[in-house]
């Protein structure tokens, strides 16, 4: 508008010019040549002047028009209004921005000027109040409040207001700037949520000083009193170097290194600790540099992976490194030293260990096992790895010794061995077999190096336990004959290689039978015979003597009524029995079973235990006066090779005690003279029991068994095993 009357005044100016050139020309005379060539001069530079001037007028008028039009776009691209109110006019400008902020009309902004005031919500009512107040300051307020639109969304609007006043301090224009910053203010609301929502401990340092910290922060550190105090009031003393060289690592390194993750004590205000996973990252907070920190309480993560790690690495029992730490220690070994390595591969397995376990209970067992571990683990001390391979056995790796000093170590263990355990208050003895593998002679690797030293174990137990044997090479034959063996036993009670065999038992005075005794006998289709000392331990490992057990008894009622109905009358039968049958809980009644499917009299029946259910008195006592309650005889074999406590004898079932044959041996020896066979002889008989020797060979020694009042026996020098048939002729 302003250009548009600057160009009629240029043209009403030169139209004034024109008509006095006109004037002066009219009174002057037309001669006069210079003032006509100035009059011509006068209008051309005139004309020119003005026609320049048009044109710069019009492309400014265009320019301006484009940056009001730039203008306006901008505006509404970034969602802003202005609200300006000339307070001496009472004159309001609203910029048309406000329709696409509020969703109102312009004209119903015009028409009620305080309807911007009623669309904001109530619970932000508060806020108008409050910037009212604060423009009475006669300062710039900004304020953020919630708008409801026409279409009942609800947004944020940054109210930027700027108050004027005149010179004398009068209010006299008020501006406000409108911007429409609800995506700016959910993003934050979000974050906002996150942060204080977040189980993790989420904080601001600068200077090593709190600036912020939220919620969950707090919480797990036990204060609220937390911000403007020293971050390593927090941390574990062991953890302040480390978690100094990070951050100064950090700022050495400007944005070269952005994160860093690491893991530290944190102090609780209670006094706790607790593990800690942090992460560190610059940021900027409130325009300055700062870091920004995260983190997460791991104590319980980190104890899972302890107790993996230790189920993984280490036995429950005993808590000592199990078979994968041990394999795992010998590959480092190997790896590191080569060939030049002097290692050796100890295995250690517990004699008697399974009688002492079914007996007593496995509780008894494990507690017999960790004082086992740590009478090893005080032998070994730091000269080598001690580990439980698994049940009874244990592993010893010695590295770095001689052969002298491996068996020193060997034989102390042994000797070690030979004091009484004490569980539950009650003496427990048990001895120990060991086979020693060396490397490189005898395997190299792990897997080799501990199946040989398993092999020369087995072969410390052949001679006769409680010593350590070296491996060889020909220990592998009968490692290999050991699993045909347990293979073969699978097999043997469907396949029929089992026989019984009995050995009569004689009244030595008269050399009348009394009865006989029950053996087994077992044909392998291609190894041939096969003594029970041999396969009757196999047996009683795998389990299998219980079902071997039950088809023994089942033969011997087959044989006796067969006996009977040849008109061999009714004869006394002995049976050998395992503790590891007396341990199932269907024993008694798969014997009662028996009896009473082949019909025959309990009486008739005498089973044979050891002295081992003395382990377990409390549950034996019961099975053995349930056997008695079915009417059979209990007798105890091999009497006196045990751990036998009279004290506990005296309350057992029992008829009969047999005299071992190592002690009716000692008759002929003329160091013993059969001493120990007539102390026992003697206290059988005070204690009301049936006595009878086994393994007579002479008459020396049924003289002595008579003369000390012993009147049963059973032997070869009467007879050795028969099979039925025989066994049948001889009763005949």
């Amino acid at each position: 508008m302003f250009l548009l009357k600057t160009k009629w005044l240029l043209i009403s100016l030169f139209v004034l010019v024109e008509i006095f050139v006109l004037i002066a020309d009219f009174f002057l005379p037309i001669k006069h040549i210079a003032f006509s060539i100035l009059h011509i001069t006068i209008s051309l530079v005139t004309v020119v002047f003005i026609l320049i001037l048009i044109y710069v007028m019009n492309k400014t008028t265009k320019e301006l028009k484009h940056s009001n039009e730039r203008l306006r776009y901008i505006f509404d691209s970034l969602d802003v209004a202005i609200w300006s109110h000339d307070m001496k006019t009472d004159h309001l400008m609203i910029t048309p921005g406000i329709e696409k902020l509020y969703g109102y009309s312009l004209d119903e902004f015009y028409r009620d000027q305080l309807l911007w005031r009623k669309v904001v919500l109530p619970e932000d009512q508060k806020v108008i109040e409050e910037r009212l107040q604060q423009l009475t300051k006669k300062e710039p307020v900004t304020s953020f409040y919630r708008i409801v639109r026409p279409d009942g969304k609800v947004r944020w609007i940054r109210d930027r207001g700027i108050p004027a006043y005149d010179e004398k301090g009068y209010f006299v224009d008020f501006t406000s700037v409108l911007f429409d910053v609800t995506e700016q203010m959910e993003r934050e609301e979000r974050y906002r949520g996150l942060v204080e929502m977040s189980p993790d401990i989420i904080a601001v340092i600068r200077d090593w000083k709190f600036v912020f910290i939220n919620k969950a922060g707090s919480e797990l550190f036990g204060t609220s009193d937390i911000i403007g105090r020293h971050v390593l009031e927090f941390v574990s003393t062991e953890n302040v170097r480390s978690i100094k060289d990070i951050v100064q690592e950090m700022d050495d390194n400007d944005n070269h290194i952005e994160k860093n993750y690491f893991e530290c004590q944190l102090l609780l205000s209670n006094g706790d600790v607790i593990d800690a996973e942090v992460s560190l990252m610059k940021i900027l907070y409130e325009g300055r540099i700062a870091k920004l920190v995260v983190g997460r309480d791991i104590t319980e993560r980190k104890k899972a992976q302890q107790l993996i790690h230790n189920m993984a690495y280490y036995d429950s029992v005993t808590n000592l490194p199990n078979r994968n730490m041990f394999k795992e220690h010998v590959n480092n070994s190997l790896k590191t030293n080569g060939e030049n390595q002097e290692l050796a591969v100890l295995f250690l397995d517990l004699d008697r260990f399974k009688v002492i376990n079914d007996t007593k209970g496995h509780s008894t067992g494990d507690l017999l096992l960790k004082d086992v571990a740590d009478r090893i683990r005080s032998t070994v001390k730091s000269d080598g790895l001690v580990s439980r391979q698994g049940g009874d056995e244990f592993l010893i790796l010695l590295e770095g010794m001689k052969k002298e000093e491996i068996e020193k170590i060997a034989q102390q263990i042994i000797d070690d061995f030979s004091r009484p355990f004490f569980i539950h208050c009650e003496e427990v003895f048990v001895t120990a077999s060991i086979g020693i593998s060396l490397y490189p002679y005898d395997g190299k690797d792990q897997e080799t190096l501990i199946k040989n030293a398993d092999t020369a174990m087995y072969l410390a137990k052949e001679r006769g336990k409680n010593n350590y044997q070296y491996y060889n090479e020909g220990l592998n034959t009968q490692s290999t004959r050991k699993m045909i063996l347990e293979v073969g036993l699978r097999k043997a009670l469907d396949t029929n290689q089992f026989t019984m065999v009995y050995q009569p038992q004689f009244e030595l005075e008269t050399g009348t039978i009394i009865g006989v005794e029950a053996l087994i006998r077992w044909e392998h289709p291609k190894l041939g015979p096969i003594s029970p000392v041999e396969f009757i331990p196999i047996a009683e490992e795998t389990g299998l003597i219980v079902q071997i057990g039950k088809w023994i008894l089942q033969q011997v009622c087959k044989d006796h009524n067969q006996w009977k109905q040849h008109g061999h009358g009714s004869i006394k039968m002995a049976i050998n029995i395992s503790v590891r049958q007396m341990q199932g809980q269907e024993f008694v009644s798969s014997v009662k079973q028996v009896l009473e499917e082949y019909n025959v009299d309990p009486n008739m029946f005498e089973l044979e235990i050891t002295e081992s259910i003395m382990q377990n008195i409390n549950h034996s006592i019961v099975i053995l006066k349930e056997l008695k309650e079915l009417g059979v005889k209990i007798a105890i074999d091999d009497f006196g090779k045990g751990y036998s406590s009279l004290s506990y004898l005296k309350h057992l079932p029992i008829d009969k005690i047999k005299v071992d044959k190592s002690f009716v041996d000692d008759i002929l020896d003329p160091t013993h003279n059969g001493s120990i066979a007539k102390a026992i002889i003697d206290m059988g008989h005070i204690m009301k029991f049936t006595v009878i020797a086994e393994g007579i060979e002479e008459e020396k020694q049924v003289d002595f068994l008579l003369k000390n009042n012993c009147k049963l026996g059973q032997g070869f020098f009467f007879s050795k095993p028969l099979p039925e048939h025989e066994i049948r002729k001889l009763l005949s």
